[in-house]
């Protein structure tokens, strides 16, 4: 039997404030494998940011494991994890937090692969393969190469998000973990920055950690879906299954509330 790609057992974050604390995650456990698109839904206050922030290596438990391809990662110091740099990317909510203002587009998207921990420092060594790359991801997102001489604020909000998914796949990553990536866009380009999403994780084959309050988005987008509530994992399973079948209360709940209108994005990823 293949190991999955994530291994996620017990996990718990507990914030320390003065003498009071917070439990944002909850003794949490799931495995991705590799190739799944899992959404991971709840609302405000979850644990959803956390538990994703502990998967990047971004954050440290208070106790509990994560292992990625075999390697538990929660204890490593920054310079031994350089494959887990090299394996999985964020893309953050609001582009315009995540994307220097000051950098041009192709300087942001190449920023990754000038680092020594990407492909053992092939890209940094060789300008003209960062070139070639930098025109590949801009292609891959539907940007004009033009994009890489100008500044995040001469783009609307679809297109830096676009600039940041390319800057994400710009190392080639395998895994890339997406954290509510179109809730700061108008509803009127989230089903285009949604549908590149699904066209680029299909074409490429990567894995997909998606983070949204969105149930919609989810059925549309991914294969399996977590829920959490309160820093507890309240159900994890196939999308289909826990969208017609819900173990708890509140996925039936928050799935009344989603709203039955026409969605506009095309994914079929739920049903394959």
């Amino acid at each position: 039997m293949t190991e999955p790609l994530y291994t996620v057992r017990d996990l718990t974050r507990i914030y320390r404030r003065g003498p009071a604390s917070v439990t944002a995650l909850d003794a949490v456990s799931l495995e991705v494998a590799r190739g799944d698109r899992l959404g991971i839904v709840g609302e405000s206050g979850s644990g959803k940011s956390t538990l994703i922030r502990l998967m990047a290596g971004l954050d440290r438990p208070t106790s509990g494991t994560v292992r990625f391809a075999g390697r538990e990662i929660q204890r490593l110091p920054e310079r031994d994890l350089a494959f887990l740099r090299s394996e999985v990317q964020m893309v953050f909510q609001d582009p315009r937090g995540s994307l220097d203002p000051r950098m041009r587009v192709g300087e942001i998207i190449t920023e990754p692969l000038r680092s020594a921990l990407i492909d053992e420092g092939r890209y940094r060594r060789d300008p003209a393969a960062r070139e070639r790359r930098l025109r590949e991801v801009l292609n891959a997102v539907d940007l004009p190469a033009d994009s890489a001489g100008r500044y995040p604020h001469e783009f609307s909000g679809g297109q830096r998000q676009r600039i940041a998914i390319a800057r994400a796949l710009a190392p080639e990553p395998s895994v890339l973990i997406a954290d509510e990536p179109v809730s700061a866009l108008d509803v009127s380009v989230r089903a285009q920055v949604l549908n590149l999403l699904n066209d680029l994780v299909r074409d490429i084959g990567l894995t997909l950690v998606f983070v949204t309050h969105d149930l919609s988005v989810v059925r549309h987008l991914c294969t399996r879906v977590a829920v959490l509530r309160n820093g507890k994992l309240l159900e994890e399973g196939p999308t289909p299954q826990v969208f017609s079948q819900p173990a708890s209360d509140y996925t039936a709940q928050l799935l009344a509330a989603v709203p039955k209108v026409c969605l506009l994005y095309t994914s079929d990823a739920a049903d394959e």
